[in-house]
């Protein structure tokens, strides 16, 4: 098996959540809630589009929650 390195997600330095906030600057908090907004935004995304998924779904085959 072969792997292109290239094409894998690379995880950003501490992209982990949460972070330890107390060693981070200014800036760097500001970048964080950057990152924590495009994170909500994703995570939004993903849920309207497996929602929407759904109702198709129920639509089709009948199925109510």
């Amino acid at each position: 098996m072969v792997f292109d390195l290239d094409e894998a997600p690379r995880k950003k330095e501490g992209s982990e959540f949460p972070r330890n906030l107390e060693k981070m600057s200014v800036g760097e908090l500001k970048e964080y809630i950057g990152e924590l907004q495009a994170e909500i935004l994703r995570a939004e995304a993903d849920m309207q589009k497996k929602e929407s998924s759904k109702t198709l779904a129920d639509s089709v085959f009948g199925h109510k929650d």
